[in-house]
């Protein structure tokens, strides 16, 4: 019995040291990282609504046509152009949708400017006549394309753009005396190119750059000694602006 005993010790001893010895020659188990989050992917699509600010440069440009009375002192086919700059705000509002990295739009914007000249036509003596000159509304309504490098939008944009501009004379000097002016909403196209960053889900910063031309208007500036007539707009109207938009319910795509 004693024998037996002996026996079956000695067999469960191999056996637990044959096992150890496997498991010894098993490596350690290799730790695996659980896959990191990645963060999420700006996504333009939705409303928008904000403002803007920024330095407006326009050119106004009238020509005498040969219409109506001599005073303002400038025969058919004279005029002037005048280079002048001014402080432009407002606001703006659109729609974004994305496609991939492709993003498209339509955007409104009213903006306030303080463009405005005069300046003296001495033909018939110093200070003979004042002419002067002020464009104060902009508006646009434009279609945007862009492509989208996550949080950053590269976009260029075209459509229709109006402004309200006024000329105006008073002329003190003979032969011919008068005074007189007129305001017109002139309507023309603009271009532009910008760039918009997401700083938040729902905050968007940015900058931007835009052309204008407007077609001519006829500007009838009746005065005591009867009307002058002028074909007049303002040209090459350029605004560069920063802006700031908050976007509605803009939902969050995740990439793992």
């Amino acid at each position: 019995m004693r024998n037996k005993l002996i026996a079956a010790f000695a067999c469960t001893t191999a056996l637990i040291s044959t096992g150890a010895a496997s498991a010894a020659d098993l490596g350690a188990r290799p730790y695996t990282k659980a896959p990191a989050y990645m963060e999420s992917m700006f996504n333009w699509t939705g409303f928008y609504v904000g403002g803007h600010i920024g330095g407006a440069w326009s050119n106004e440009q009238f020509i005498n046509n040969g219409t109506g009375a001599p005073f303002g002192d400038l025969t058919p086919g004279q005029g002037y152009r005048q280079r002048n700059s001014g402080i432009l705000g407002g606001a703006q509002i659109g729609y974004n949708w994305q496609a991939n990295n492709y993003v498209f739009g339509m955007e409104g914007t009213i903006s306030g400017l303080d463009n405005k000249g005069s300046f003296l036509n001495t033909a018939f003596g110093a200070g003979d006549d004042v002419f002067s000159w002020r464009t104060n509304v902009l508006a646009t309504v434009v279609g945007r394309a862009g492509f989208a490098v996550q949080n950053n939008l590269f976009y260029i944009k075209g459509g229709y753009a109006g402004v309200n501009n006024r000329l105006s004379v008073t002329d003190t000097v003979g032969p011919a005396t008068g005074s007189g002016g007129q305001t017109h909403w002139a309507n023309g196209w603009t271009v532009g190119a910008g760039w918009e960053y997401g700083i938040t889900r729902n905050w968007i910063v940015g900058l931007e750059y835009n052309y204008a031309a407007f077609a001519s208007q006829t500007y009838q500036l009746g005065g005591t000694s009867g009307n002058y007539s002028f074909d007049a707009k303002p040209r090459d109207l350029q605004w560069a602006v920063v802006r700031a938009s908050y976007k509605f319910d803009a939902p969050v795509i995740a990439r793992y």
